[in-house]
């Protein structure tokens, strides 16, 4: 005898069903006739992950216990009104059904059975997860923050949607956001370590033997790396700890997204690591302000943009779990649009082995818990289920254009083929100009008031304020492309691997076009070494077809912060489009990010 609890949903209600599993199905539907009044014959039950509950389904190994109840003619006008609702047609619904439908069947004939090494890959992160739940790591995390500071900019970015006497859920989740780009701008990524001597450039040379010191934060594994200038060797211990990764405040995806989590909780937000087996991590967190979870990328200070990965990185998903303290989920349907591709790829387990891995392991994280606390979580994951399933059939919407990946190096992004489509913006309304900061600025730095300085392109009224921009690459979300041409000399834009070269185009709104008669550059806030030093400046008139060459700069310099300098365009030729490639910075040995706080272009005036 099987003895299970079921938990069956029909419309909008939920029975509790025990049920005796080696009775068969049919005595199942008659209970459910009990209780839904829909005739034996006339019912479909599918589990959790929507596959047709028949005669030969193991009941013993499905997911949560949880299944789904339709009548033959509930399903029909389910099917109707969820094509309606997401603004698909009957044809366009039963199409998509069909493919996975057919996806589910290709993996019956080649999912394998590996169980455990299912097992293998997620059990690891079960013990990880558990540190971020120790009060001296949390405490460690919180002093590191600059509270009051992240407190204030949660109350500016309230106070600039209107929101001037936010709820306690409203400020918590901007808080959250602040967090988030607090830390991205605060923690370190490592393509090669600098040289622990004399701080050159280093290559990597393979794995080191861990020592004792590293061995104590979970440092399995060290890379070894050595000095192109003095040939001494570094390390790079990979840190598991996020209490060593708190103090050392570097490393890739790994270290970033594990020590971030646990800021997360430090502050006490409903937390959990994302584990995705194509090779990333990632955090989530519960919005109570959104009631549901939202997906936060520390190495790219991203959030609530799941369809990064599949849309902006082009990658290949199969498994997407999340880990947390009181249990594991597959939460791989949150950040697809593609689903019937992704089960295509699913071939380490079937879809009931996964279920049963992840049952078995949450029942291991929550066998300390009340059955109050139980019962409740188990409501929380059908719940999250049913969101899951149907965020998964909404329709993607093409216009919002998402990054490839911005972190690491550009050779390991290509070679991971993450590297997307470059970024494009738009800047659709007239720019700001800092009219007065700027002319004070001028006048502070110019010894003669005569007509000259007063003549400079800062008052003058061609200065071209609308169209769409296309770069090679941006730093989000305080560097993006956009900011190079939005007139605030506060912005800028920052190219991550710029340094050995990048490119920017401006495009003129509505495809308009112009004679550019100069253009100027405005220096950025900080970080000299990342100055443009050599350039080409580019028309074209045929939408990017064709290019001319409208000015060359070499040996250029910007002596201080924010200082701006003013080039004149001798090509004559009508463009719509005008592309920057820059070549060099003031310090690639040394640095391999580019910036500028502003490009200004000023057409002849008609």
């Amino acid at each position: 005898m099987v003895a299970r609890k079921f938990f069956v949903h029909h419309n909008d209600s939920e029975f509790e069903v025990d049920y005796d599993t080696e009775d068969g199905l049919e005595v199942l539907k008659f209970q459910l006739f009990s209780l839904t009044s829909i005739l034996p014959e006339e019912q479909k039950i599918c589990g959790a992950v929507d596959q047709l509950i028949n005669d030969d389904s193991d009941l013993d190994r499905l997911l949560a216990n949880s299944l789904r109840l339709l009548s033959i003619h509930d399903q029909q006008t389910e099917s109707t009104s969820s094509a309606a609702d997401l603004g698909k047609s009957d044809e366009e619904l039963a199409r998509m059904l069909q493919a996975e439908e057919e996806a589910l069947f290709y993996q019956q004939f080649h999912a394998g059975e590996n169980r455990m090494e299912f097992d293998l890959r997620i059990r690891p992160y079960v013990n990880q997860v558990l540190m971020y739940e120790d009060q001296i790591r949390q405490e460690a995390a919180r002093k590191s923050v600059p509270l009051d500071e992240l407190e204030e900019k949660a109350l500016v970015s309230l106070a600039k949607k209107g929101e001037f006497k936010p709820s306690k859920v409203e400020e918590d989740h901007a808080f959250l956001l602040q967090l988030l780009f607090w830390f991205k701008r605060s923690f370190s990524w490592v393509n090669s370590p600098p040289c622990d001597g004399c701080g050159g450039r280093t290559s990597a040379i393979g794995m080191g033997t861990p020592l004792p010191s590293e061995i104590q934060f979970g440092a399995s594994r060290v890379e070894l790396y050595r000095c192109n200038t003095c040939s001494r060797l570094s390390r790079f211990p990979r840190y598991n700890d996020p209490l060593k990764l708190v103090e050392t405040r570097k490393g890739r995806c790994g270290e970033w997204a594990n020590c971030f989590t646990l800021y997360c909780r430090a502050f006490g937000f409903e937390s959990r690591l994302i584990l995705d087996f194509s090779d990333h991590v990632w955090t989530e967190c519960f919005s109570n302000l959104l009631g549901r979870w939202i997906h936060l990328d520390p190495c790219e200070g991203i959030y609530d943009n799941p369809l990064l990965y599949e849309k902006g990185w082009k990658k290949n998903m199969s498994y997407i779990i999340a880990i947390s303290k009181d249990g594991v989920h597959d939460v791989t349907k949150r950040y697809t649009r593609k689903w019937h591709e992704v089960l295509s790829r699913r071939i380490l387990v079937t879809e009931s082995t996964a279920s049963s891995v992840l049952s078995s392991i949450t029942k291991e994280c929550r066998k300390s818990f009340s059955p109050e606390e139980v019962s409740m979580l188990e409501k929380h994951d059908r719940k999250e289920a049913k969101e899951l399933e149907e965020d998964l059939h909404l329709p993607e919407d093409a216009s919002i254009l998402l990054p490839g990946r911005q972190s690491g190096a550009q050779e390991w992004r290509i070679a991971r083929s993450e590297l997307g489509d470059p970024v494009e913006t738009s800047l659709s309304l007239p720019v700001a100009f800092d009219v007065l900061e700027e002319l004070i600025d001028n006048l502070n730095n110019y010894n003669d008031f005569g007509r000259e300085p007063l003549s400079r392109p800062l008052l003058k009224f061609n200065r071209i304020t609308s169209g769409s921009v296309l770069a090679s690459g941006e730093e989000l979300p305080f560097g993006i492309a956009s900011s190079a041409f939005d007139g605030t000399r506060s912005s800028k834009w920052e190219e991550p691997n710029g340094a050995k070269g990048c490119w920017i185009i401006y495009k003129l709104l509505n495809d308009q076009v112009c004679v550019l008669e100069a253009y100027e550059f405005i220096s950025a806030n900080d970080a000299p070494e990342r100055d443009p030093t050599e350039w080409i400046l580019e028309g074209s008139e045929d939408g990017g077809h064709n290019w001319t060459l409208l000015d060359k700069q070499t040996a250029q310099l910007f002596e201080r912060r924010f200082e701006r300098k003013t080039y004149k365009v001798n090509v004559s030729r009508r463009s719509n489009m005008f592309r920057f490639r820059f070549l060099t910075v003031q310090d690639g040995k040394r640095n391999s990010r580019f910036q500028i706080g502003g490009i200004d272009l000023y057409g002849k005036a008609s």
